[in-house]
């Protein structure tokens, strides 16, 4: 979904992990000069519901999809299956408006805190992390 803008200007083509986007982006270059991302520019965007703090999901972000999320208040992600943008709620209606964007200490994720309308998880649950599994305390400690 193109998001009209300032145009595209093409980063640094790099494979390592604190390389530059591996795609145009129009990110402002002192915020992207704060991520580290991975051999193939993506950083990992933890969302939660803003005024509850539940993690909703874990989606990618380049720089070009977190400049679209900071730039229009929608959450805007990468999918590496499909290699290319997609906005949460463009074909399911279950949207996230995007209230504010944390970069973590190392600049190696982001927190995305959002108001969710509708399930966050493709499956169709509120939050994707919806299956838990058993913790044994004091279990094989090696």
């Amino acid at each position: 979904m193109p998001v009209p803008d300032a145009p595209l200007t093409a980063g640094p083509d790099r494979s390592d992990a604190a390389g530059g986007p591996a795609r145009p982006s129009r990110l402002d270059p002192a915020v992207a000069a704060r991520l580290r991302r991975t051999p193939d520019g993506l950083v990992a965007a933890v969302v939660r519901q803003h005024d509850t703090g539940e993690v909703l999901m874990l989606a990618w972000m380049d720089d070009e999809a977190l400049h679209r999320t900071l730039t229009t208040g929608r959450a805007t992600y990468w999918s590496r299956s499909r290699q290319e943008y997609w906005v949460k709620g463009a074909t399911s209606g279950h949207h996230q408006h995007v209230r504010s964007v944390a970069v973590d200490c190392d600049g190696d994720a982001l927190l995305v805190s959002v108001d969710q309308v509708g399930a966050a998880c493709h499956t169709g649950h509120h939050s994707c992390f919806f299956e838990e599994l058993p913790v044994t305390p004091g279990g094989d400690a090696a």
